[in-house]
Parts: structure tokens; sequence; C-alpha cells
């Protein structure tokens, strides 16, 4: 009898990486999780650590350190490690230097012989997880950014905190670039099944909700949230850890991560957040929800916003 074993990398020992690792761990999402730096004695540090936690687990995931050499047999890279903005810079503002440190560590793992899943965190991550797919020469649905998966969560969040419920009895999302020009398509925002729309003409309390601010408040509050302790982590790690739960437990279940457009839309070739199902194959079909006229208008000028930086890079 054979026995595989799931085993998940993670590029990058910051905040984001270990914050993933972490969520990976406490879970018990995989059974082997390895971590991958350029400081070795970072990487080091946090694999000594995490060991620490088995006792109190579920179950024991194992923790090693490694190298690029080592990703072979992996059955999913996430890719964290890239330049966070500086003070007054968007995610866009970082896209050369990020591309910089993706194929640095995209080359060598494929050389490796990897044939996983690329998971993509690093910003601006619509445009990265493109530049992933490129260099890496493996099928489209092998390599999924973020998205705005994690922007999805806030959402429903701030939904949640309107009107007192619990945020996962929301159902919604933002699609479109992991930034400023993401949008959400309100005709398919429900709260308990309940259209958002109906709610707020149903309730005359609910009469100063403006939309429009909810979303501006999801593009905006990352930056908040780096401006008061430094950066984010938590949640684009529990993001990512939900992401990989998707595709090595094969759950089907739909999120909207950054994955490539083939038609979809209306659209070719970018890559984008988009309601996805997520199986062991990775993005196993794109949720082509009908949009109205005036979401599809503000999505197709998000992905002009994507598609415009795309295009820097991929002539490179």
């Amino acid at each position: 009898m054979t026995i595989n074993r799931s085993k998940v990398v993670i590029v990058g020992a910051g905040m984001v990486g270990s914050s993933t690792a972490f969520s990976l761990i406490t879970q018990g999402v995989c059974d082997e999780v390895m971590i991958i730096d350029i400081n070795k004695d970072k990487a080091r540090g946090e694999v000594m650590d995490l060991c620490h936690c088995v006792e109190y687990l579920n179950r024991n995931v194992k923790v090693t350190q490694g190298t690029y050499e080592d990703c072979g047999d992996a059955d999913i890279v996430v890719i964290t490690a890239g330049a966070p903005p500086k003070a007054g810079q968007t995610r866009l503002d970082t896209l050369e230097l990020s591309a910089k440190i993706a194929k640095s560590i995209v080359t060598p793992i494929m050389e490796a012989g990897f044939k996983g899943h690329f998971i993509v965190v690093s910003n601006p991550v619509d445009i990265i997880a493109h530049y992933v797919y490129k260099i890496s020469g493996l099928p489209k649905n092998q390599v999924i950014g973020t998205g705005t998966a994690m922007d999805s969560a806030r959402l429903k969040h701030f939904i949640g905190e309107l009107f007192n419920v619990d945020p996962r009895s929301v159902q919604g999302y933002t699609m479109g670039e992991h930034g400023d020009s993401q949008m959400c398509p309100w005709s398919h925002v429900t709260v308990g099944g309940k259209r958002i729309n109906d709610i707020l003409s149903d309730n005359k309390e609910y009469d100063e909700i403006n939309l429009d601010e909810i979303v501006y408040k999801v593009t905006r509050v990352g930056f908040d949230i780096l401006n008061i302790k430094g950066t984010t982590c938590y949640g684009i790690a529990t993001t990512a850890a939900g992401i990989i739960k998707a595709v090595l437990n094969d759950e089907n279940k739909i999120i909207p991560v950054s994955t490539l457009l083939e038609g979809e839309f209306g659209e070719h070739d970018v890559f984008c957040g988009v309601p996805s199902i997520l199986n062991r194959s990775g993005v196993s079909d794109v949720v082509e929800v009908h949009l109205t006229e005036e979401e599809l208008e503000k999505f197709k000028k998000s992905v002009g916003v994507i598609r415009e930086y795309t295009s820097k890079i991929l002539s490179l």
C-alpha cells in the first residue's frame, strides 16, 4: 500500500509566510509544511517555533526548513515573498521588484521538477500570478492568485456588522483587481438568502447605507491595518490556508481567486479575481455569474487596470 503525504512549501518567512504556516499547522491542513527564505536564520527560527505547537494540536504536522531543490515533490508552493508597499504607494507601485523576486523563486523551483500548484500571495497579486503562469509553463488551473478572496472576507465582515449577523451568513464577493479598482456585484449579494437590495428597500432604518462606501472601505482597510500595525498577515494567511485546503481536500469550493480568463465575462488573457471552483485540479471552472450592465462596466474597468500593468511585465 502506498500512502501519499501532502506537502506544502511556503516561500517567504515574513509575517504573511509564517502566519500562513501557523494557520496550516493549527488547522491540520497537510502532512508537511516546509519554509524557505533567503534569510535562512529567519526560516530556521520560524520552523523551530512552529514545531513546538504540535503537542496541543489535533495532528502532528511535520515542519521543516528547505531549499528550492526540495520543491520537486511538493503539492503546493505558496509565494508570499515580495516587495511591500512603502508609505504613499499602492500595490501596483511594487510591481517591478515583486516580479524580479517572483522570477528568482519560480525558475529554480521549476528546475527542481515541480509539477504542483502555485498559490500566489505576493502583490500586485493578479499581475504576479499571471507572470508566474507565464514563466512556469504550468497549466492555467495550477497557478492561483489569492485575488479578491481576502477582500470578499472583508466585505462579508462589514455587511455582517451592518446587519448584526454572522459574516458566514452573508453570500457575496468582490471581483476584478485586488486593489483600488475592484468592484462588488451587489445583485448577487445575499444575507441569509435575501438579496441585500431587498433588505435595504424593505427597511427604512438602512436608508443611509451607501454600498459604494462599503466597497471603498474594503479597498482601504488593508492600508489602515498597515498604518496601524505595520503589516497585514492573519487575514491573508487564513485566506491562503482556505484556498490550499480547498485544493488538497478536493472540496469543489467556490472562492473568488485570481485565475486566467479565456472568454469568461468577455475577457481574455488576463488574471483577475472571479468566483472559481477549487478542487484537486486547482481552478476547475470559473463561475460566470450574470452581471448587470453597470456591474459589467465596473468589472471591465478594473480588468483594464490589471491588463495595463500586466502588459509591462509580460513584455520584458
